[in-house]
């Protein structure tokens, strides 16, 4: 059943139409990485110029987003499209009380639908980080060492997981209600409130508690720390945060700090452990998220009166 819904994904045009959006968004951003990248190691006193090759992945002069920012934004619609009709459909074409009726477990059913989605987005994912990768090495000469190769590899496993979240959800959707194109709709609307409104409302609320002029220290880093917080509920924040952590190696928080711990700190690299160390907390929330949706949608799926 994963190889059948495997098939059906592949063949179907609005996957084809994604696969094409992003990888020529992906190879743009190369190209417009390639340009800017003397210019981004021109700085000697940058601690990154020794992960050059992973400039190829932020570096950008404004007139396009860097490679992990299109893959923050285009992933989700990749998830949403492989998901919203995933159960719904079925049910309304009549295909699903014929594959209950065989002799399976219910279970195998959504667990197949989940299967062969994270599978053809774990595929894609590798496929155009490795072409990335060789394209990279043929255009810019830079090589990359085995630490930037591991977290090159650290983001693509990142996405992956980013992009399973957002299939889940729309595959919880596709359990919720009848209609396609209800569920699709829903779907984006959760994707358009987390990537533009959410942002937004959280600027509007911080700014109505801003701490006056006379706050102390402690006032003003509780305030900074408490908001952070509440930006780390978006599944796109949590992405964010770990994809720059993982490619730009000398960023060594993610929250505000306070003086002693910045005095006398020497600009540097991190190891891959220790920036990992730094995502984990992104890396459990995503996780969890994931987890979540799909135990719901298992729940609401073995539940579900099913009738023809």
């Amino acid at each position: 059943m994963v190889q059948k819904e495997i098939a059906d994904h592949v063949r179907s045009w609005r996957f084809i139409i994604l696969l094409i959006l992003i990888a020529f968004t992906c190879f743009g951003t190369l190209y417009n990485s390639m340009s800017h990248l003397n210019e981004a190691l021109s700085n000697s006193k940058d601690p990154n110029n020794m992960f050059a090759f992973l400039k190829l992945l932020t570096a950008t002069d404004g007139s396009l987003p860097s490679y992990y920012v299109f893959i923050g934004f285009l992933g989700p619609l990749l998830g949403i499209s492989l998901g919203f009709d995933a159960i719904n459909s079925e049910h309304n074409n009549g295909s699903l009380v014929r594959i209950i009726s065989q002799p399976i477990h219910r279970d195998y059913i959504i667990n197949a639908k989940f299967t062969s989605a994270l599978i053809i987005i774990s595929t894609l994912f590798f496929t155009l980080s490795f072409l990335f990768v060789g394209f990279g090495i043929l255009v810019s000469g830079l090589t990359p060492n085995f630490s930037e190769f591991l977290r090159i590899i650290a983001f693509t496993l990142l996405s992956i997981l980013y992009v399973a979240f957002w299939l889940n959800l729309s595959i919880l959707f596709s359990i919720k209600f009848r209609q396609a194109a209800t569920s699709a709709l829903t779907s984006i609307a959760v994707w358009l409130f987390f990537t533009i409104f959410y942002q937004i409302l959280i600027n509007i609320i911080a700014k109505a508690f801003i701490p006056t002029k006379g706050a102390n220290m402690a006032q003003i880093f509780n305030y900074k720390k408490f908001f952070m917080g509440i930006m780390n509920i978006s599944p796109n924040q949590l992405f964010t945060d770990a994809s720059t952590t993982l490619l730009i190696p000398s960023i060594r928080s993610l929250g505000p700090l306070s003086f002693s711990q910045t005095q006398g700190a020497i600009p540097s690299a991190l190891s891959l452990k220790d920036s990992l160390i730094i995502v984990w907390p992104q890396l459990t929330g995503l996780i969890a998220s994931t987890v979540l949706c799909f135990a719901l949608s298992y729940y609401l799926f073995m539940k579900r009166e099913i009738r023809a």
